[in-house]
């Protein structure tokens, strides 16, 4: 478990690295790689990993929030955390569309793609690594979660995009996303923590990399189009926005 938590900790620390500026290429402010943007979701995911199998963390932590969220919540589950976690990236995308932006509407479209490819990479791979298992013992793929990582990444792109304000409440949004999960049983903690770092670190990758793909990719404004969208599957269902853009 020790070695599985280092490769997952070198993992975070390690991909920014691919998006060192280079002098060829020009880089704006915000896509600019600085080492102490790495503090926060580094720290947030070490302690995170620490929450996991550590019984004082567990004792101390893990099982009281779990209590203190039972005895509030008593029979009445909120599912609301299933539309939520999409409200910040959905309205990264439609704030640039009324005119306050400082990227043009196809490089917003190649920073949240990449930001939620490289979401679904650092969070299925710790998920499938670490295999810890959930508040309410469904399955072993707690840390980190994936709601509360798509809810910070949302959040953290409107900061960096609109400025703090905007960024203050996205944040907020983000903050009861993690709260529900915690709520429902369907998260510890920690994983809560873990969610947030892998979401920020994200969204700060899909920046990081937009010098890169603009080489890639022509400069043009194209067609948005965001849709909502529900999938059945016997009694499972999945919602979420679909997001297609035409060039």
């Amino acid at each position: 478990m020790r070695k599985a938590l280092s490769l997952v900790f070198l993992f975070l620390l390690f991909i920014p690295l691919a998006a060192q500026k280079k002098d060829s290429i020009s880089v704006a402010g915000s896509e600019r790689f600085r080492w102490p943007q790495l503090i926060l979701p580094a720290a947030t995911m070490t302690v995170g990993a620490v929450g996991v199998a550590n019984p004082w963390f567990e004792s101390h932590i893990n099982d009281r929030v779990r209590s203190w969220s039972g005895q509030i919540r008593g029979d009445r589950y909120i599912h609301a955390d299933d539309y939520i976690q999409y409200a910040p990236a959905a309205a990264y995308m439609l704030i640039g569309l009324a005119g306050r932006r400082d990227h043009s509407l196809g490089e917003r479209t190649l920073i949240l793609a990449t930001s939620w490819l490289s979401l679904g990479i650092m969070v299925n791979s710790i998920k499938y690594t670490v295999r810890d298992l959930r508040p309410d013992e469904s399955a072993r793929n707690s840390l980190p979660s994936g709601h509360t990582a798509t809810a910070f990444m949302g959040a953290e792109l409107i900061r960096k995009e609109y400025g703090p304000w905007w960024g203050a409440g996205a944040y907020v949004a983000a903050a009861g996303t993690g709260f529900l999960r915690i709520y429902n049983n369907r998260h510890w903690f920690n994983d809560i923590l873990g969610g947030a770092a892998v979401g920020i670190l994200s969204a700060n990758i899909g920046y990081w990399l937009l010098p890169y793909e603009r080489r890639l990719f022509p400069r043009h404004e194209g067609t948005l189009s965001l849709l909502p969208r529900l999938e059945r599957c016997g009694r499972q269902s999945a919602y979420g926005f679909s997001l297609t853009w035409g060039f």
